[in-house]
């Protein structure tokens, strides 16, 4: 049997809680709450132990990190461990001293996510008045304190028109790299899933753009693109594979293969507080599951690209068709291929979808909010 490589990457979700509520996004409908939150001594250990393990570096995300008043300490212990230390923040609980402590107490980069280069827009897409100004004095801050900055820019049906200008503010906030992500419909983003999936037109412009913009300015910012699955033919290797080089911690401590797998009710998930990281990356009933290609059923056990693909999205695939073994839609070989057509007719059929804000249950419809 072949040794189980290590993973190199975790995603540290520290807490759920959030100043934003952002439409798209990718964490559980049902939040953990702080009490339940991992204290500062138990994530520090989680990360020795992900040294130990050969993870190599640590996304340190939420929610909104920000939010935790022992955020420094928590970047040092895994500075101290030994650990790359990322930082993915919406930036509006930021200050130029706080910026400038994470800075010294080791971090290495941050990501700093934008909803739109539109301010009033962006700050109804992620539900928050103010917080596209307060992202861009928070970009200041951190070029000031000189760390790499990544922006992180989302992109959906409401905000794709703007992308040219979402790609010009990245250059004039001096961020080294951007990533243009489209939806990905777990979560939040599955609950608006009828208001944010693109039109086939806007994706074959987005990526022109993004081919034509990545020329212009080579050597000024580099620009990730990650396309969404629905338009797709051919399904993605989430994750890199199912427990093959990623896991994440949640932030009541459960150890997850991605982070959307708890959308996958039957199964059971390991916690820190009761288990070695390594014991569950080796053994957890959750990460063995759907790792390597055993559990592959027919188009996916006999296809070559089975270990490319690796079977696509199993949370994407129990979101579609209510079984997370089945071949991922979005792959055209997929007997279930067609309901990812009807997904989409349904989207674009709807004529004024609703927001669903993370965290409120409280909805407005698309229409109201382009007009405010």
């Amino acid at each position: 049997m072949t040794a189980l490589p290590p993973p190199t990457g975790l995603l540290a979700e520290l807490t759920h809680r959030c100043p934003q509520r952002c439409v798209y996004c990718s964490n559980p409908v049902e939040l953990v709450r702080k009490s339940s939150e991992l204290d500062t001594a138990e994530w520090q250990r989680v990360f020795r132990q992900a040294a130990r393990l050969g993870v190599i570096h640590v996304h340190l995300s939420g929610g909104e990190p920000a939010v935790r008043d022992d955020l420094e300490d928590l970047v040092a212990g895994a500075e101290e461990a030994g650990l790359y230390t990322n930082l993915i923040t919406s930036g509006v609980l930021l200050d130029e001293c706080r910026v400038q402590n994470l800075a010294d107490a080791g971090l290495a980069h941050i990501q700093l996510s934008v909803q739109d280069s539109d301010a009033a827009l962006a700050d109804h897409i992620g539900g928050h008045r103010g917080a596209h100004l307060k992202k861009m004095a928070a970009a200041g801050w951190i070029r000031a304190a000189d760390l790499p900055l990544t922006l992180n820019a989302v992109v959906h049906r409401q905000n794709l028109a703007h992308l040219p200008d979402i790609i010009d503010l990245a250059v004039a906030t001096g961020a080294e790299r951007l990533e243009v992500a489209h939806a990905q419909y777990q979560g939040w983003a599955l609950k608006n899933r009828d208001a944010l999936l693109p039109t086939r037109r806007q994706l074959d412009e987005a990526t022109k753009l993004v081919e034509a913009r990545r020329e212009e300015l080579r050597g000024v910012l580099t620009i990730d693109y990650v396309v969404p699955d629905y338009h797709a033919i051919r399904p993605k290797a989430c994750m890199g594979g199912w427990g093959r080089q990623f896991l994440v911690v949640a932030p009541n401590g459960d150890v997850l293969p991605c982070h959307a797998a708890a959308s996958i009710p039957e199964l059971k998930f390991d916690n820190i507080r009761d288990r070695k990281l390594s014991q569950i990356w080796q053994s957890s009933s959750a990460f063995e599951k759907y790792r390597g290609t055993d559990w592959m059923s027919e188009p996916c056990q006999s296809c070559p690209k089975r270990e490319q693909d690796w079977g696509g999205c199993r949370c994407q695939a129990f979101a579609l068709t209510g079984d997370a073994g089945s071949t991922d839609p979005v792959c055209a070989l997929s007997p279930d291929h067609h309901l990812v057509g009807e997904k989409l007719h349904e989207a674009y059929e709807e004529s004024d979808p609703k927001w669903h804000y993370r965290g409120y249950s409280d909805t407005d419809p698309v229409s109201a909010i382009l007009k405010k």
